[in-house]
């Protein structure tokens, strides 16, 4: 059955108007009220939960836009009520932190009816399936780069997002002891770049680096750390993207680019076909040529323990493990009755997947980028816009391309905001508290970023001792939220029954 999101106000004493008016609070305004609220039914696949909406809670003191530095909570009435849902109750549930950024352009919070949601109308709504399960659900908006103030200076770019994300958890923290669920069980989630910015919450929790930015907000007085980490095809590690790109499209030159554009809060993607010139078929050789570099740079082993490098060709153990990651892809999407034998380059043998040959494999997912697929040369890229400033609009961000730029006078970011959007930044890092669990998820049909993006991120946390799970879903394209039941199963798994209660 369809979603029905019963706006109905409650009648009663407790229940009063939300707060449309966006105005902007004073610090004492940060004290969560929970008598400012209005109920809502939400009726999902026959099943039906009443909760409470606490809708454009803006969640800094001196916001520059509040209509996007605000937060939508939504919390199950049974917890008010004292009663339990599941294992959980008003103290021990966790909160679901899910963003809607995509294309790091501007999102509002997240909301319960799904007229907000990013993607096609049918997308499944994830705020509802969260409160079904008993999560507390705090949805936060978040500016972005193109967002503009009244005199038309940018007030989104970089790391603009990263530091309203932090300003809501610590909004949490802060207010903890004064609404249902557990700020130590945040659990954030997010696609493409709000996969990215999901990671980065988690990897950068408490670092110093944003202290100013957020003191300059009025954020709450409190950590920024999270429990967990949901990441749909993060697109991040931006410096290193571009040749992470070329490492594995490098050789195909037929490409079908994706136009993204922004209408309603919407983010629409167009399909553009093309073919590399000469000038971009020399650079994707010269980019590919930089990836085993910085591969063999981060020291990554796998989970035997075996170091993964690249030659100078691109080839080693490195490659031999994003190949088992397809395979074993494969296989369980061939095991549950899903043909995958007419892919190109996969080798079957028994009905079972034996291997995939990665250069085929690739050849018959097609180029989506043209090199540099994130710092354009023509500074035209969405990343090039994220890294402008209050006066520029696009910059540069790496070496590589600010050397080859097409614009005269173009300009290059610092190195502290580049490092700033980067979650490999702050892996042990001295003062960041990562997150210990995560779950990155990038469809073996994605083609925005490559395969080598989430599976450094992935490797790289499990060199730290944390708790991953990686996997390249067979026959998805780049999209999230896709397997909720997936995602809700590892959810309850890291959480487990509370054995006591605060």
């Amino acid at each position: 059955m369809s979603l029905r999101s019963l706006l109905t106000t409650a009648a009663t004493a407790g229940a009063i108007s939300l707060n449309a008016a966006h105005a902007a609070p004073a610090a004492s305004d940060l004290v969560f009220d929970a008598d400012h609220y209005v109920k809502r039914e939400v009726e999902l696949r026959g099943q039906r939960i009443v909760v409470r909406a606490y809708e454009n809670i803006v969640y800094v003191a001196k916001p520059v836009d509040a209509s996007l530095q605000a937060m939508n909570i939504y919390v199950p009435d049974a917890y008010f009520r004292g009663e339990r849902i599941g294992d959980f109750t008003a103290d021990t549930a966790p909160i679901f932190l899910p963003n809607q950024v995509g294309g790091y352009m501007p999102a509002p919070p997240g909301s319960l009816d799904g007229a907000k949601m990013p993607g096609p109308p049918n997308r499944p709504n994830t705020i509802a399936e969260a409160l079904l399960r008993g999560y507390v659900v705090a949805a936060p908006g978040a500016r972005g780069r193109t967002s503009q103030g009244a005199d038309g200076r940018y007030t989104g770019k970089a790391p603009a997002a990263i530091v309203d994300l932090k300003a809501a958890v610590r909004y949490l923290r802060f207010n903890d002891a004064r609404m249902p669920g557990s700020a130590e069980r945040i659990i954030s989630n997010g696609t493409s770049a709000g996969g990215a910015l999901s990671a980065l919450l988690g990897a950068s929790g408490n670092s110093a680096d944003y202290d100013a930015a957020l003191r300059a907000l009025g954020a709450a007085p409190a950590r920024d750390d999270i429990f967990a980490v949901s990441a749909y095809c993060p697109i991040t590690n931006l410096e290193h993207a571009d040749a992470a790109y070329e490492w594995q499209f490098q050789g195909v030159n037929d490409y079908k680019a994706i136009s993204i554009a922004m209408l309603d809060f919407k983010v629409e993607r167009k399909e553009v076909a093309g073919t590399l010139t000469p000038d971009q078929v020399t650079l994707s050789s010269a980019l590919k040529t930089r990836f085993p570099t910085y591969l063999n740079s981060l020291a990554l082993r796998g989970p035997d323990g075996r170091a993964l490098t690249l030659d100078a060709d691109g080839n080693g153990t490195f490659k031999d493990y994003v190949k088992q990651l397809l395979t074993a892809s494969a296989q369980q999407a061939q095991a549950a009755g899903q043909p995958v034998g007419s892919a190109p380059g996969v080798k079957l043998e028994d009905a079972k997947v034996r291997d995939i040959d990665f250069a085929a494999y690739v050849r018959g997912m097609a180029r989506q980028k043209p090199p540099p697929a994130f710092d354009a040369v023509d500074l035209g890229s969405g990343e090039n816009d994220l890294f402008g400033t209050e006066q520029v609009k696009a910059r540069h961000f790496t070496d590589f391309s600010f050397a080859h730029s097409r614009v005269a006078g173009s300009i290059r970011a610092d190195a502290q905001t580049v490092r700033m959007m980067n979650p490999m930044s702050y892996l042990g890092a001295p003062g960041a508290t990562p997150a210990k669990h995560w779950r990155i998820r990038h469809g073996a049909s994605d083609r925005d970023t490559s395969f080598a993006i989430p599976a450094m991120l992935a490797l790289a946390l499990q060199n730290k001792g944390l708790d991953v799970d990686l996997a390249l879903p067979w026959g998805i394209p780049h999209s999230g939220d896709y397997d909720l039941d997936q995602l809700f199963a590892w959810m309850t798994q890291i959480t487990g029954t509370p054995a006591t209660e605060r």
